[in-house]
């Protein structure tokens, strides 16, 4: 009786091992590894003369060496530029917000979460479309500003690269708040009393003790905020009006409008391939800053 409890132990202890891993290896097999698999065998192929795959024409390299034309590296070079401004404006907007709220009595630093994660309660094309209506020639921006007399013609505030960053500001700017406030939250107030105590003025106590030991919170925010700029293509269809292009609507144009999916399977394997570098770059400089710490 004891050796088959002994022999069932393994037996049970596995399928509950299995009925918990199952459903999430079931999810990224499903929605993850055979999606990517589908997209890295397209990419090997022509394109077929009325869009699709042409698997008669047999296996290439041509759509990789397309990415090589100047163009494709403009519209490279324009998406790393707005996603870049994106997370630079979401950090100096972010850091003092997550440092405000650290700060705030415990009863009230719940309510201004749920304030900072708000707008992820609303459909993100009708907040998209609400700037449509704040930065439109008769918005709500443009005749306040004229009814102030502060400008007498209205401003091209729509569609143009200045849209898209604000569109992309608005959108993300809780992803760099949230990983900003855990990792001041953790930051030992003792520390800052010491430093207090050794004569460091507030301005060097932050410089000294807080932003260093709160830089893997900073480069998480960075991350989480530059990774879907860089992909997003709705934000800069709309508010860009198709004068600002960006990687993510370049591939969306490529499998939806040119039907070229081989070349389209190719950019996104190249976009997925740099923020793959992007993500090993960021968890080594995490690494770095707390073995340092």
């Amino acid at each position: 009786m004891s050796g088959g409890r002994l022999k069932a132990g393994p037996a049970v202890r596995a399928r509950a091992r299995l009925a918990l891993i199952g459903p999430g290896f079931s999810y990224l097999v499903v929605l993850l590894v055979l999606p990517l698999a589908l997209v890295i065998g397209y990419s090997v192929f022509q394109r077929g003369r009325f869009g699709g795959i042409a698997y008669e024409d047999g296996v290439t390299g041509d759509n990789f060496a397309r990415l090589a034309d100047p163009l494709y590296a403009g519209v490279l070079t324009d998406s790393l530029r707005i996603a870049g401004l994106t997370t630079v404006l979401a950090l100096a907007l972010g850091y003092p917000t997550a440092y405000a709220i650290t700060r705030l009595p415990a009863r009230w630093r719940t309510v201004a979460l749920v304030l900072v994660v708000l707008p992820f309660w609303t459909n993100f094309l009708i907040r998209t479309y609400a700037w449509i209506v704040l930065l439109s020639s008769e918005g709500v921006v443009n005749s306040a500003l004229t009814g102030i007399g502060v400008i007498d013609r209205p401003l091209e505030l729509l569609y143009t690269d200045t849209a898209v960053v604000v569109g992309l500001l608005y959108a993300y700017l809780p992803l760099m708040v949230l990983p900003l406030y855990s990792a001041i939250e953790r930051v030992d107030p003792r520390l800052l009393e010491a430093s207090a105590d050794l004569g460091a003025r507030p301005v060097r106590t932050f410089l000294s003790v807080t932003l260093p030991l709160t830089l893997p919170g900073v480069l998480t925010g960075c991350v989480f905020v530059f990774v879907p700029s860089l992909g997003n293509f709705v934000v800069p269809e709309l508010l860009g009006g198709g004068r600002t292009v960006m990687v993510g609507n370049l591939i969306r144009d490529q499998f939806l409008s040119a039907r070229d999916w081989p070349f389209g399977s190719v950019l996104a394997l190249a976009l997925m391939a740099f923020l793959v570098l992007l993500l090993m770059a960021q968890a080594w400089a995490g690494q770095r800053l707390g073995g340092r710490r």
